[in-house]
């Protein structure tokens, strides 16, 4: 309601007040913290003097191709601050405390995953199966619509998933159409492209979230960024002040657009998949859905807020 959202550098004197005003900082990972396997230069530096200042940290990550404990073990490799899994808040983690409170006692998961996915359904008790290749069970149509079911199986969950093939598809239509609207239908994210070092890019979970909604003519469930049920698990777990809380990342679509909507302030970075042309060309657009994908503030790297936090 108030006007049009600008984007500024945080810097200097407005980094010290912004940071200075803020308890909790949520980090998206890769584009921001790492790239691939080498952190952004400065990265871990950063975090260490935002941790010894007090601040808390926490890591918000749509990839679920890594379990918490993975995520803390390569924080560490990389020299960043200590991290406990709790602080770690990945789309497998989230899905699977989603389907833990949403499924009922006993009931299973079909999974379009990985084993990461598999081992965070695990760590809340929700039985699963599907992860890993598939063959179709026969040579016609006829022989794919009459594989066994499980019985127990009443939410079809899809992640990146490296073995997604036809068989997986028509199985999940099956435990869906067997299911009606009592069978889940959840997606880690809709993130469309996993961008690469290089310049090259891979399809991301969200066209494989897209084919099972397409078959099923129905529309999933998604815990990942932007929806806020990733910052409801975050604020689950901590006593979280939205006004008092940092969201970082370098996805417009997601990260941003998620602490817009949950009302955190947001910082960009520039060492990911965002350019500086792209924030602009929201922020001049008169569309609220563009207006929401602008950061309150950019910075070329997190190592640009070390002169901000002192020795």
């Amino acid at each position: 309601g108030g006007g049009p959202r600008r984007c500024r550098r945080l810097e200097a004197e407005a980094a010290r007040a912004v940071l200075g005003a803020a308890d909790t900082l949520l980090f998206d990972c890769d584009g921001v913290l790492w790239r691939g396997e080498a952190a952004v230069g400065g990265a871990a530096a950063a975090l260490g003097r935002l941790a010894a200042a007090g601040k808390r940290l926490c890591y918000v990550t749509n990839n679920s191709s890594r379990t918490r404990a993975a995520y803390t073990e390569k924080l560490r490799r990389l020299g960043f601050p200590p991290a406990e899994p709790r602080h770690v808040f990945g789309s497998a983690y989230c899905a699977a405390r989603y389907l833990r409170q949403a499924l009922p006692l006993g009931a299973a998961a079909y999974v379009l995953g990985s084993p990461a996915l598999a081992a965070e359904l695990e760590a809340v008790g929700v039985p699963h199966l599907g992860p890993g290749p598939a063959a179709l069970p026969g040579p016609a149509p006829a022989d794919w619509a009459q594989a066994p079911l499980d019985p127990a199986v009443r939410a079809v969950l899809v992640g990146f998933d490296e073995h997604f093939s036809y068989a997986k598809l028509c199985q999940a239509l099956r435990y869906l159409l067997r299911g009606g609207p009592d069978c889940l239908l959840v997606g880690t994210n809709r993130d469309h492209r996993l961008p690469l070092e290089g310049g090259t890019a891979i399809p991301g979970t969200g066209c494989l979230v897209k084919a099972v909604e397409t078959a099923a003519q129905r529309e999933a469930f998604i815990v990942g960024k932007p929806n806020r049920y990733m910052f409801d698990c975050v604020a689950s777990e901590f006593d979280i002040d939205p006004a008092r809380t940092i969201m970082v990342g370098d996805r417009l679509d997601t990260d941003i657009l998620m602490g817009n909507s949950c009302g955190l302030t947001t910082l960009l970075t520039l060492t990911g998949v965002t350019t500086l042309d792209e924030v602009k060309g929201h922020q001049e657009s008169d569309c609220p859905a563009r207006q929401s994908l602008v950061p309150d503030y950019y910075v070329d790297s997190i190592a640009d807020l070390l002169p901000a936090l002192g020795d």
